[in-house]
């Protein structure tokens, strides 16, 4: 059965909205564009590229980190990743040969400690968080580390630890940014 009058008034001022922004979102896609609405990084465009020393990843986080990220929000529904969520947008922090010290003062890297990085006992909603564990960390081949200095709040390798590159999906620059 159709609305009709009012109803169908209102569903069209509703409906209207959300069909051109998940239109907006298809074509961005389409043309390698990312919509970042995170708080793990500024909010804006982002444009994939082929350049394989760009700082920003795209990457589906692997078990037990997926489930724990799509069942607690951090990450919405979606089509991209196997678990049914969106893939997280992170920038890269550490790469092969850097040195990693993971502490509950933070992420440091090669002797640098990383602004807002600090591991959290807990999220916003009270759940515990467990923190990848205190120690030195050689970066691997085949592996990176992805840490938001943006955010204090991000769901990073502060409790993922290292990320295969295996899970990038893709790699991305800022292209316009709506500054705070």
């Amino acid at each position: 059965m159709l609305p009709s009058g009012r109803h169908r008034t209102l569903a069209l001022a509703l409906g209207a909205p959300a069909f051109a922004i998940f239109l907006m979102a298809g074509i961005a896609t389409v043309f390698g564009v990312r919509i970042n609405t995170s708080y793990s990084l500024p909010l804006g465009l982002y444009a994939t590229t082929n350049e394989p020393t760009a700082e920003l990843i795209e990457f589906c986080p692997a078990e037990p980190f997926a489930s724990e990220s799509a069942s607690r929000s951090y990450r919405t529904r979606g089509f991209a990743c196997p678990d049914g969520a969106v893939p997280l947008l992170k920038p890269i922090v550490a790469r092969p040969g850097d040195l990693v010290f993971v502490s509950p003062e933070g992420i440091t890297v090669n002797g640098r400690l990383l602004r807002r990085t600090q591991p959290a006992s807990e999220d916003v909603s009270g759940r515990p968080l467990k923190s990848w564990p205190t120690g030195l960390y050689g970066v691997g081949p085949d592996t990176v580390w992805v840490a938001s200095t943006y955010n204090v709040g991000s769901y990073d390798s502060r409790y993922m630890g290292p990320i295969h590159t295996s899970q990038i999906r893709r790699r991305l620059r800022p292209l316009w940014l709506l500054r705070g």
